[in-house]
């Protein structure tokens, strides 16, 4: 298992937290994004900056990512792909996307899209909290476990 991070909106409270966890199961991480990236020296840790560009970053995700990987993406389509590719996926508040909730999670995303282009609504989630981040970091150990039990 890989773990690869849609890194460009990730926040740093769950790289750190992705860090620690690279660490502690010796496992790949390598964050993508299309700025450059500080990340802690570690021979397991590593950053990926790619061009600008719509969807560069995801593009690259998922051309390297295998199947049993591990992806972290707020970005829903990014997840569909890889969870086609075979991949796990979950975002920064410790979802998990799956092949049975893609699709309305994508349906509900292109809807929200829409009630903001049309100013029926703005915005978009609320910040991280601590309950986000314990979310987050619980799914992570849960994924984390079933790949060492195998």
């Amino acid at each position: 298992m890989h773990i690869w991070v849609d890194a460009d909106a990730c926040p740093r409270s769950i790289k750190e937290i992705l860090y620690r966890a690279a660490g502690r199961v010796k496992l790949p991480l390598t964050l993508v994004a299309n700025h450059s990236l500080q990340v802690p020296p570690s021979p397991l840790i590593s950053a990926v900056q790619v061009s600008s560009g719509f969807d560069v970053a995801d593009n690259y995700i998922v051309q390297h990512c295998a199947p049993g990987d591990l992806v972290i993406t707020q970005d829903i389509p990014l997840a569909a792909e890889v969870i086609d590719a075979g991949a796990i996926a979950i975002n920064p508040r410790g979802a998990t996307y799956s092949r049975e909730n893609i699709r309305q999670r994508l349906a509900m995303r292109d809807f929200m899209e829409e009630m903001r282009s049309t100013g029926q609504a703005s915005g978009g989630p609320p910040p991280l909290d601590n309950t986000d981040k314990t979310a987050f970091a619980n799914a992570l150990d849960r994924i984390l476990a079933q790949r060492t039990s195998r």
